[in-house]
């Protein structure tokens, strides 16, 4: 399904980057004013605060829901920022518009449910307001287009994409993986789609808020979600990745933002270097494919079983080993080795059972 898009038409900190930013949680009048003023006196146009906060268990805060929206109507009267939260239920779209909201987005959790996106998209129709989508929890990027589809087509064209990285179990440096190849793949299938970063989800903690903003930058996203709290430190809700609006206007100062405009004609020569060494990798990949099918009619003929582990991990810790002295990350090595690995089992299994 080809997606119906029309521009976002929001406000620009930079003609090439939309930021919104404010706290993760609408905590008091006087928190989310006072936060509201100081991002606005930075030249923050966009402010973004939860109303409703789905918590992972129960008996957290859960959000102010409706007069956290008054709050946020006062806010806007005052310093004319538009408004930006989350909706999870047709009843938050409602209060919502009631309220003034400017832009609405979908959470992780809410993404993953195709039940309850067509409850949003059914609560949409005939609306004309951006939406923006949050990628689901788990890397699945047909998921996540599946979800914009929905909500286009009940009509609405204005439509972004939210990368928060992706849960883990084994996550040490980041919240949420980035997984950059993800929201690469999601730009690559639906190119006029804006996306944009929350650095703050992703990283957990704010040291890692301004790299994760430059690292958005460099691979041509086209804005920043960020969580910006008066007082972090006490915030009710994510308080290790909020920033205070001062650091985050430093941040935002020191980032380089990439033209993606510039022509590349002056890369030419090199691109084509590329494809030649890709063509010599997969003559290559070919005919290792044909010894790995040698060795499989060898199993067959000693009725051998396919998999032999210990020659499975010598391969893994020689390759990783010689990747990383040629400059290579040895999780990539990894990465690549076991999908090499994968298809050479895959046709030893084709010899060995014809």
């Amino acid at each position: 399904m080809e997606l119906n898009l029309s521009p976002l038409n929001l406000p620009c900190d930079d003609e090439r980057l939309f930021v919104i930013a404010g706290p993760c949680s609408a905590e008091t009048e006087e928190q989310l004013l006072t936060t509201g003023r100081t991002l606005a006196s930075k030249g923050c146009h966009m402010f973004r605060a939860g109303v409703w906060k789905p918590r992972t268990k129960p008996g957290g805060f859960e959000g102010h829901g409706e007069p956290a929206l008054k709050w946020m109507k006062q806010l806007k009267e005052e310093t004319g920022m538009l408004l930006a939260t989350e909706v999870a239920t047709p009843e938050h779209v409602e209060l919502a518009l009631k309220y003034g909201i400017d832009v609405l987005w979908i959470g992780a959790r809410t993404t993953a449910n195709p039940f309850a996106v067509q409850a949003l998209a059914d609560a949409l129709q005939g609306v004309d307001i951006p939406v923006l989508v949050k990628n689901p929890i788990n890397p699945d990027l047909e998921l996540w287009i599946g979800a914009l589809e929905r909500i286009n087509g009940a009509g609405i064209t204005r439509l972004g994409a939210i990368h928060r990285g992706f849960s883990s179990l084994d996550s040490k440096m980041y919240r949420n993986l980035p997984m950059w190849q993800i929201p690469i793949e999601l730009r690559r299938r639906i190119p006029q789609l804006p996306i944009f970063c929350d650095p703050s989800h992703i990283g957990g903690r704010r040291d890692l808020v301004a790299p994760l903003c430059q690292q958005a930058m460099d691979l041509g996203l086209n804005g920043l979600i960020v969580e910006s709290h008066c007082n972090p430190d006490e915030a009710w809700s994510d308080a290790k990745q909020q920033v205070t609006p001062e650091v985050l206007d430093y941040i935002l100062g020191l980032l380089v933002i990439r033209d993606s405009k510039v022509t590349t004609e002056d890369i030419t020569a090199l691109r084509k270097q590329i494809d030649e060494i890709d063509n010599n990798i997969m003559d290559m990949l070919a005919k290792r494919m044909r010894v790995c099918r040698e060795i499989g009619q060898y199993k067959k003929d000693h009725n051998m079983t396919v998999l032999q582990t210990s020659r499975y991990n010598e391969i893994l810790d020689k390759r990783g080993a010689h990747g990383v002295l040629c400059g290579m990350a040895s999780k990539f090595v990894k990465t690549v080795y076991e999908a090499i690995h994968e298809e050479s089992v895959r046709q030893q299994i084709e010899v060995i059972n014809k």
